[in-house]
């Protein structure tokens, strides 16, 4: 049974070396979507606020709103990467990760070492990491460039080598965040058919994007995030 539960969970990023920033403030608040304190080192940009949520089996969950919104934070607070400030955050499942081009990657290693480092720090044993790297090889279609270092890679290239990674075994709990919006036409239809079949399997799903036709068709929940605030929206008020 996979379970993520957020308990008035608050996030903040301290900015410093702030003086005289009242107009670079209001920038920032356009920005990051977040709400702004200041003192006389610091600003505090709060990414969310008192959030509280339940997500269990069986739930997909899209995440909608502008750039800066907390979207981002949002998933990484749930994988586990960013702690609260205040609050709880409760996660009980095995949890897969789809985030920024890079994340988690070795650049001096090669693909095949990479393949292998990331299934370690998605808690994998060493012969379960090596034990996909026929199915990866069969994804990506990267071929001898599987060789080479991650440096050599292009932003397409590399995004094909962490997805297939992280959706080669069934995880209970999936985050991505804008994963369809990297990589050419012809990847984005084997991840959508590949994110499909694990949609069914994993028992928790959370996608972030802003195409509200991926969300209607793959998730069935969705909660918007503006200024750090989370509110749930009825499905059918969804458009």
């Amino acid at each position: 049974m996979a379970n993520i539960t957020f308990d008035n969970v608050t996030i903040r990023y301290p900015v410093y070396d702030s003086h005289g920033l009242s107009l670079r403030s209001q920038l920032m608040r356009v920005a990051t979507g977040g709400s702004i304190e200041k003192n006389a080192r610091t600003t505090l940009v709060t990414a969310l606020k008192e959030v509280s949520f339940t997500l269990k089996d069986g739930d997909a969950v899209g995440l909608i709103g502008h750039n800066g919104s907390g979207k981002s934070t949002l998933l990484r607070t749930m994988a586990g990467i960013y702690p609260p400030d205040k609050g709880k955050v409760t996660r009980l499942g095995k949890t897969a990760t789809v985030f920024e081009i890079g994340a988690g990657l070795d650049y001096e290693l090669s693909g095949y070492d990479n393949i292998i480092h990331l299934g370690l720090m998605m808690g994998m044993k060493y012969k379960e990491a090596k034990a996909l790297t026929p199915d990866i090889e069969e994804f990506t279609e990267l071929g001898n460039f599987l060789q080479l270092p991650i440096r050599t890679y292009s932003s397409g290239m590399t995004m094909r080598l962490m997805f297939a990674v992280a959706t080669a075994v069934t995880p209970e709990i999936l985050l991505i965040d804008e994963m369809f919006s990297t990589g050419d036409a012809g990847f984005q239809e084997k991840s959508l058919i590949r994110i499909k079949k694990l949609i069914g399997s994993a028992k928790i799903f959370v996608f972030a994007s802003h195409d509200h036709h991926l969300i209607k068709t793959y998730c069935n929940r969705i909660f918007s995030l503006e200024h750090g605030n989370l509110k749930e929206i009825p499905n059918e008020a969804f458009v």
